[in-house]
């Protein structure tokens, strides 16, 4: 499926934030393996010729609809339904339902000229869809930089850069039916998307002009409109859907309709047959799966168990209920547990990290400035100079919080991409634990240990816009999660080695998300703030903290950039590395990015969470990947025992 665009998230994003935070935390691993008070029957007895898997979900789906907003589970069992159309590996695309990967070199996917006059549609300099009309700013042929924007006078015809982008689908696929996959099922699927009844993101099929299928029934082609440069041009093909089955039914019923939020038809490794609410799905071999010829899906059946608890999804695993467990069972708080027991043969541990990071969000600028800083009535500006957010850096022990929280299987990242991500700059500043060179700057600035006792918090002697003798303390406001307040403790401790008092808050996941201006994160009144942020694109995100994303009154407090960080130079780096296509010179700025904002941290990332799951210890076929959001991607691959090859 086509990923959703965010070069400006919106509500999708913000929900991506709720649901990578308000997921079940943590809890501390049990003394002993737990015994299930009740173990789920099996749904069906397998012919004795028959070879089944069962995959165990921590939560139900809660819904099939491709265009749903999927939980984890649902993401699981959908790889079954459905393969590709593009799977996701280290970091690359590779095709599953196309021919290839488009490519700029190889002509299937192009920058041409257009014509465009008053009265067209286009993409203008500020990156909105837009209809041409005099005064409008508009980048002309060849233009990615700010200096080469032109303004339209109204009358003339100019050359705009437009991309087109030619997929060819594989021949003779066929839906679980036995009904024809076609070009024309993307098209479908598309304009599925495009429909304001669907609950999706419209970034991407905003800024498309036309997608269309050829006569041959496996080739259809994207254009984007006038002025939008995709970096991401080759993943814009729709998932296929059934036009021949949903054709007829209204886009805003199909996300309710069991035809297709229970029953989706897919062309995937195995058909669903049966949900029994609440305990469990089955599934069978899809005998018109494209791939059949080569033996998969290597079982017949596949049942999905939902067990909710982690401890019972644990022993069911243990006890051969189970063959693996999806990363949808909570077992971040087993960690340990599943080590000793991965080293003792009773079972497998897969762990990755997520591309989901959790952050310290640091109040920069709170909505009281939006009308300019009074001293009488707002909080005092402990953060506007960009050293004290470096020191606060450095007086941050993340790595304990990974050691001791994570157990060393994630890492402290150093900017908003992942150290392994291509596009990551490793020359970058960094910030190792170091609460002498944290202190050095704090006195620097003004923040002085008048009394001689580290255990105490500094206070201000000349510090721009902090009151005289004012205590560095300030407030520390996140969530009710286990993991987060064992997280908080750590940081509690290692900023009083610098003087750095903290007043830790927690709230509900709901009052801390809650919409601006009442919520204190999305309200941006706070000094220090733990939240989680995931994406769903390969795409370096430094969108998020472009003054643009700056949740404010005027935008109905929707946006990622929640500490009010403005730096010109910054959004200038980022946008342009957005508008510009991989191979081309403007790309690098992606590096530039990156460097201005490790240098201004307006934000610093804490550690990336985990991806668990657990199968038997015969299991193969099974990775977990950072940067794919799909845990069963390969679920047709998986097998056990004797089939398993050395």
């Amino acid at each position: 499926m086509a990923r959703t665009k965010q070069l400006i998230p919106s509500l999708v994003l913000i929900l991506g934030f709720c649901l990578a935070a308000c997921a079940p935390q943590p809890t501390d691993a049990p003394a002993l393996l737990a015994t299930p008070t009740e173990t789920p029957p099996p749904l069906f007895t397998p012919t004795p010729a028959s070879r089944s898997l069962t995959v165990c979900l921590g939560e139900e789906p809660n819904t099939l609809y491709p265009y749903g907003s999927l939980n984890t589970a649902a993401r699981s069992v959908l790889s079954a339904i459905y393969d590709g159309p593009l799977d996701v590996l280290d970091y690359g695309y590779e095709p599953i339902l196309l021919e290839k990967i488009p490519a700029l070199a190889d002509g299937d996917a192009q920058v041409n000229s257009v014509t465009v006059s008053a009265g067209d549609d286009i993409v203008n300099a500020a990156g909105n869809v837009a209809t041409l009309t005099k005064g409008m700013e508009l980048r002309p042929k060849g233009c990615r930089a700010d200096d080469c924007v032109i303004v339209y006078d109204g009358e003339s015809e100019i050359e705009m850069d437009q991309m087109v982008v030619t997929f060819t689908m594989l021949a003779g696929l066929q839906w679980s039916d036995g009904a024809p996959l076609t070009a024309d099922d993307s098209v479908f699927s598309f304009e599925l998307a495009s429909n304001e009844g669907t609950p999706t993101s419209k970034f991407l099929t905003d800024r498309t002009q036309t997608y269309e299928a050829a006569a041959d029934g496996v080739t259809v082609q994207w254009w984007g409109k006038p002025g939008f440069i995709d970096p991401d041009y080759f993943t814009n093909f729709w998932m296929p859907l059934p036009r021949h089955l949903w054709g007829e039914e209204s886009p805003i019923n199909l996300a309710r309709l069991d035809l297709s939020a229970r029953f989706p038809l897919g062309w995937g490794p195995y058909i669903l047959k049966e949900w029994n609410t609440g305990k469990s799905l089955r599934l069978a071999k899809n005998l018109n799966y494209f791939r059949a010829g080569s033996g998969l899906p290597r079982f017949d059946d596949l049942t999905f168990l939902i067990i909710p608890d982690p401890n019972t999804a644990l022993s069911a695993l243990v006890d051969g209920t189970c063959d693996a467990l999806d990363p949808s069972v909570r077992l971040d708080g087993q960690v340990g547990l599943l080590q000793q027991m991965d080293l003792q043969g009773q079972l497998k541990l897969l762990t990755a990290q997520s591309a989901t990071m959790e952050w310290l969000g640091i109040g920069i600028a709170p909505a009281a400035y939006d009308d300019g800083f009074n001293p009488q009535r707002d909080r005092p500006d402990f953060f506007a100079d960009k050293r004290m957010r470096q020191a606060l850096a450095y007086c941050l022990d993340r790595q304990k919080v990974v050691d001791t929280v994570l157990l060393g299987l994630s890492q402290a990242p150093d900017s908003y991409l992942p150290s392994d991500h291509p596009l990551h700059n490793g020359n970058i500043q960094t910030y190792e634990f170091n609460p002498q060179a944290g202190a050095q700057i704090l006195e620097n600035i003004g923040w002085l240990d008048s009394d001689n006792d580290p255990s105490t918090p500094r206070q201000a002697v000349g510090v721009t816009r902090v009151p005289a003798g004012a205590p560095l303390v300030v407030n520390y406001y996140t969530t009710s999660a286990t993991q987060r307040h064992q997280v908080a403790e750590i940081l509690r401790e290692s900023l009083a080695k610098c003087g750095i008092g903290l007043n830790t808050v927690f709230y509900t996941a709901a009052d801390f998300y809650a919409q601006g201006p009442d919520g204190p994160l999305f309200g941006r009144h706070f000094d220090l703030a733990e939240y989680a942020i995931g994406v769903n694109s390969l795409e370096p995100q430094c969108s998020w903290f472009t003054s643009a994303q700056i949740p404010t009154d005027k935008n109905n407090w929707v946006g990622t950039n929640i500490s009010g960080y403005a730096n010109p130079g910054f959004d200038s780096a980022c946008q342009q590395a957005l508008r510009s296509l991989p191979g081309e010179p403007a790309y690098t700025s992606h590096q530039e990015a990156q460097a201005i904002f490790a240098a201004d941290l307006p934000s610093i990332p804490l550690y990336q969470r985990l991806r668990l799951a657990a199968t038997r210890p015969d299991f193969c076929g099974f990775t977990l990947d950072a940067s794919s959001n799909s845990a069963l991607a390969d679920i047709e691959s998986f097998d056990y025992g004797s089939h398993c090859q050395p």
